[in-house]
């Protein structure tokens, strides 16, 4: 499955929506005390994801694959993936 848009959000999840229509929010809080995503607790850097299709990465060289992010996806009510709507643009910004 593709990533097709990527939402960072502010408690350190990610909402996820797939080229298939599937979306959801991914939580990175476990794995923010492994050496590689250190860097991610501070917001502004978390706020940097990009989306690369099959995997989200960040500038620290922390990334997940978008296997381990769809077998982990929690659903989210409509309303908020709507609220929250994706950009078009591959880098994701802190609004």
């Amino acid at each position: 499955m593709n990533i097709s848009h990527v939402t960072p959000k502010p408690d350190f999840t990610l909402l996820i929506q797939s080229e298939e229509g599937l979306s959801g929010i991914f939580d990175v809080r476990p794995y923010l005390d492994l050496e590689v995503f250190r860097q991610l607790k501070e917001s502004d850097e978390f706020f940097k994801v990009h989306n690369g299709g099959y995997f989200v990465e960040w500038n620290c060289g922390a990334d997940l694959s978008a296997d381990t992010i769809f077998s982990k996806l929690q659903s989210c009510p409509t309303n908020i993936a709507q609220l929250s709507a994706p950009r078009d643009t591959p880098q994701a910004v802190r609004p």
